[in-house]
């Protein structure tokens, strides 16, 4: 090797020592600025609730406020597609709930891919469904309900958030394996969809508990079940689907992640904070208050969770012929 290229490799490896000495640095240094966390969805939703408390608590602990962007549109793709874009460097980050894996099959043409595309920070909230009904369906139990529903197909009128929300998929899924025949009503977001199902207009719904609780304590809708693989501490009373439908699970989980090839260091520190803020226990009872369940997972584990979740709802998603309208 002459001594030219010794030199030139030389001087390179110290730029790239000193290129990587300067990443931890502002890891470590992180953040020194306003952070923003882009909610794909409208403000009020249960994603919007549990990402505000953990904001606030980002702000007090790291010392830079953490401000929430509403940017609602195309079933959180809008939203998701501006983290995408953004710089890799954590000051932008993504709150999102079960839309991201499941528009990963709803749309054909996507302009990312979440997987590759959105590195996983932290979950929040783990938000059971619930299977309710209007009370003049003459029901108690998820039995009773299965058989009314055969002596009666096509007569029972299921609501949804949308077409390819949970509440959709989840539908979809007990159906397929109930072998019930039930239509599928679809609305734009929850206020109209529980007005009509309150009304009398349609008969049933699997929305997030946290959207139904109150409706459910105040004896305007009947639980039947909960969608979770366990029952819920804030409705414990409450079965689950799966004791009289078995394996039957659909949860919404909502979390935070950030543009894919943000520095490790930079993760693992709002995932060191998160998971703090979730056993606090003014925060923990906040979550559980709204009919959540928190959850602390490693960013490794939170992305195979989401990888689980896609692959799940894209089978349902095939098999029901959901799409986009």
């Amino acid at each position: 090797m002459n001594l030219r290229r010794r030199k030139f490799l030389h001087l390179a490896a110290g730029a790239i020592s000193v290129s990587a000495v300067s990443r931890i640095t502002k890891a470590q240094d992180y953040p020194t600025r306003p952070v923003r966390i882009i909610v794909p969805n409208t403000p009020g939703g249960s994603n919007d609730q549990y990402v505000r408390l953990i904001a606030q608590w980002l702000s007090e602990r790291l010392g830079q406020p953490f401000v929430i962007e509403n940017r609602p549109g195309a079933g959180s793709n809008i939203g998701t597609e501006a983290v995408v874009r953004s710089p890799a460097d954590g000051y932008t980050l993504l709150s999102f709930g079960p839309g991201s894996a499941i528009n990963a099959t709803l749309y054909d043409k996507l302009n990312f891919n979440f997987i590759r595309d959105i590195a996983p920070v932290a979950a929040l909230s783990l938000d059971p469904g619930v299977l309710v009904v209007n009370p003049s369906v003459p029901v108690k139990t998820i039995p009773e309900f299965i058989a009314f529903a055969k002596a009666n197909p096509g007569k029972l009128n299921m609501a949804s958030t949308g077409i390819g929300s949970l509440a959709h998929v989840a539908g979809e899924l007990f159906k397929a394996m109930t072998g019930v025949n039930i239509l599928h009503v679809p609305y734009r977001g929850g206020p109209p969809a529980f007005t009509d199902l309150l009304g009398g207009q349609v008969q049933l719904m699997f929305p997030t508990l946290s959207g139904a609780i109150e409706y459910v304590r105040a004896g305007r809708l009947c639980a039947l079940g909960m969608t979770t693989a366990t029952r819920s501490a804030a409705l414990p009373e409450i079965p689950t689907v799966a004791d009289a439908v078995p394996g039957y699970e659909a949860s919404t989980v909502y979390g935070i992640g950030a543009p894919r090839n943000t520095p490790a260091q930079i993760i693992d520190k709002l995932n060191k904070e998160i998971n703090a803020a979730l056993m606090d226990p003014k925060i923990n009872a906040r979550i559980t208050d709204l009919g959540g369940t928190t959850l602390a997972l490693s960013p490794a584990d939170y992305g195979k969770l989401i990888a689980d979740e896609t692959e799940k709802w894209a089978k349902v998603i095939r098999s029901a012929g959901i799409k986009p309208v």
